[in-house]
């Protein structure tokens, strides 16, 4: 596993729109998940969304979650969750501890604000997901699409364009297009229920530099001195403001969410 760079509770400061009912209720609808279902959730950060999850599938179901973040997993145990173990989703490996029950089978497979993470190894993601689903089982995902953080991610290339570094070699994210996911998806073995991109006026909590504080210092700048990281940020901020903060100051991004239903031929 890398190195562990989330905090939960800088992450709930900054960014607790991410698992907000407002912006997470369309793909628990599409999720739908009923009373005594198995559901896996890649990506459970600090709990919610799992724990929103669990009231739905009730006391004869199980939800399990998982997190590439130790400190998101201890969060998300400390909020009541009590299956939750870290691991890769680009290799997923439950604890080897667990009962072979919990280990597939599994009636969904979801996922929220978690895949654009996993750039090294999409296709690793899809293996694993089908693997564990049972026959006719659902993956529900909805994650960074095309021209997701549209502006904001322009504005980091071309001010570590300036400064002599190659962004493409630091940029953690993968937004895919449509056609490029649903081609994966396929060529993996799914059948694809519905995919779309959905764009989202999405209100930050504070001032851009503190999202990308979150977001792009542990990865985009990770090289850089404390002093040069916040050079870059303000200078990524001061490009985005036309676009990004209103006259009374407040900041907004335009993010563009992938939602999709796939399922494993039964």
């Amino acid at each position: 596993m890398a190195k562990d760079t989330w905090s939960a509770s800088v992450y709930n400061n900054t960014a607790a729109f991410v698992y907000s009912q407002e912006f997470t209720s369309p793909v628990l609808s599409l999720l739908d998940a009923q009373p005594g279902e198995k559901i896996l959730d890649i990506g459970c950060g600090s709990g919610e969304v799992t724990l929103r999850i669990q009231q739905l599938i009730g006391p004869t179901g199980t939800v399990v979650g998982l997190d590439s973040s130790q400190s998101m997993v201890e969060k998300s145990r400390a909020n009541g969750l009590d299956r939750v173990f870290v691991a890769d989703a680009q290799d997923l490996r439950f604890p080897p501890s667990w009962p072979a029950e919990l280990q597939d089978g599994y009636d969904a497979v979801f996922s929220n604000a978690t895949l654009h993470w996993c750039k090294r190894s999409p296709q690793g993601v899809l293996e694993a997901v089908k693997r564990i689903l049972k026959p006719g089982g659902r993956f529900v995902v909805e994650m960074g699409g095309q021209m997701n953080c549209v502006g904001v991610r322009s504005a980091l290339y071309h001010v570590l364009r300036t400064r002599g570094h190659d962004p493409i070699l630091l940029d953690p994210w993968y937004f895919p297009s449509v056609d490029d996911y649903k081609s994966l998806l396929e060529s993996s073995g799914f059948d694809v229920q519905t995919i779309s991109l959905h764009p989202r006026i999405t209100p930050l909590n504070g001032p851009l530099i503190d999202w990308l504080r979150l977001f792009a210092r542990p990865y985009f700048l990770k090289e850089m001195t404390d002093e040069e990281a916040e050079e870059v940020m303000a200078a990524v901020q001061d490009l985005c403001s036309v676009d990004c903060r209103d006259s009374q100051g407040h900041w907004s991004m335009m993010y563009t969410r992938l939602r999709l239903v796939a399922t494993v031929p039964a």
